[in-house]
């Protein structure tokens, strides 16, 4: 794609995810004005050719706005102000971030009032995949503000699945991938955990079952670093792998679905938070079912 061609996009939240999406928009031709709280990824970017935005109100200057940020809170409290929007010349904002149904419902209703479209697009993918532009894309919104935003979507992802008109739709799907990538991590810690006290390595347990039953990308990355008890740097915090695990619960209960596994994973995950383990990678995790053990 050309830089005649490309799209003007304001881009919030350059962290670990963030910063390789952003520079893959501007390697796809795309002009990006990056804002983050901190300076120092903005000043990365920009020397990739990037532009600084003054304020929040630049980046809503810009035809279609992206945003990558942490959780619920965060995107409330920079991205629903009522004065931000009110001045706000965008036609779209595009949410690539994990947060709840309920957020994405309020979402659409205020940047409605505001003339402005949303679209959910989450992404299934580590720090790593997103700077490599292989990302999954869960998207979901009005066709025609899909069909708008894709040629973003094909610059940072391999392929685009569109779940749904209704952005909500997006976020229910990638708390139901993470919600069972957090039942995996419980259950090799499990797994490997019985195999140490039986005398077996973990690492042999892992390759055995990623050679036979459980062939495939989860169960090979995390499992060789649960085995190994190897958890930095961290592909994904652990702390937000609890949020997740408390959206899916959420999101069960408003629809009356039992998550048995979800209390032993929320317990699991707060032990490891409360035991300083939150800004290790999540599958950290384990550690915990270790020191259930015993076996720290």
């Amino acid at each position: 794609m050309s830089g005649s061609t490309g799209m003007d996009v304001g881009f919030v939240g350059l962290g670990a995810m963030g910063r390789g999406m952003a520079a893959n928009l501007l390697r796809a031709g795309h002009s990006v004005r990056a804002w983050n709280r901190s300076p120092g990824p903005v000043d990365e970017l920009v020397a990739e050719g990037a532009v600084a935005a003054a304020d929040l109100a630049d980046v809503f200057a810009a035809d279609v706005v992206v945003s990558m940020l942490a959780d619920d809170s965060v995107v409330e409290s920079l991205l629903f102000a009522p004065e931000l929007l009110a001045g706000a010349t965008a036609s779209v904002h595009v949410n690539m971030a994990t947060v709840s149904v309920a957020l994405a419902r309020r979402a659409v209703e205020v940047y409605a009032a505001h003339g402005i479209g949303y679209v959910a697009a989450p992404v299934l993918g580590r720090a790593e995949v997103a700077a490599g532009g292989g990302l999954n894309v869960l998207a979901a919104g009005d066709p025609v503000l899909l069909d708008r935003v894709q040629p973003l979507f094909d610059a940072m992802g391999r392929q685009t699945w569109r779940v749904g008109d209704e952005p909500d739709r997006a976020n229910t799907t990638k708390i139901a991938c993470n919600y069972l990538i957090a039942c995996a991590l419980e259950s090799m810690a499990e797994a490997c955990t019985l195999a140490e006290a039986g005398g077996i390595e973990p690492s042999a347990l892992i390759d055995i079952l990623t050679h036979t039953i459980l062939p495939g990308p989860i169960y090979s990355g995390y499992g060789a670093m649960i085995a190994e008890r190897r958890y930095e740097p961290a592909g994904f915090r652990l702390v937000l792998g609890r949020k997740d695990v408390e959206l899916a619960l959420a999101t069960g209960a408003a629809h009356h679905v039992p998550m048995a596994f979800g209390g032993v994973l929320r317990d699991a995950f707060i032990d490891a938070v409360a035991h300083g383990d939150g800004e290790r990678d999540w599958s950290a995790v384990a550690e915990s079912t270790r020191r259930r053990a015993g076996s720290a």
